[in-house]
């Protein structure tokens, strides 16, 4: 399952493609060049079941380490991966 991603500087996306369609995606938005708040998480039938959420959760996660930027999990859905996964909190 590849995760892409687009940002142009104040919003962006993580999504997901099945057969060039987007099947899923977690949208964001920057507070400042700090933070970013992660604002909607959505996942078609598709991909239920198959953890695409988390794993575009983990692909924020990644992204905010590599550019030393804090995460604010604002999506219920975010939120609720940060609330059980402890090891990627050093972002929040």
């Amino acid at each position: 399952m590849e995760i892409l991603q687009e940002d142009n500087g104040k919003k962006g996306k993580f999504y997901i493609l099945e057969n060039k369609v987007q099947q899923a995606e977690m949208t964001y938005t920057w507070v400042g060049t700090s933070h970013f708040i992660i604002d909607h998480t959505e996942v078609s039938e598709v991909l239920k079941g198959k953890s695409a959420g988390k794993q575009m959760v983990l692909k924020a996660v990644e992204f905010a380490r590599e550019k030393g930027v804090k995460i604010i999990p604002l999506c219920p859905f975010a939120k609720s991966v940060f609330e059980k996964m402890s090891e990627i909190r050093d972002v929040m």
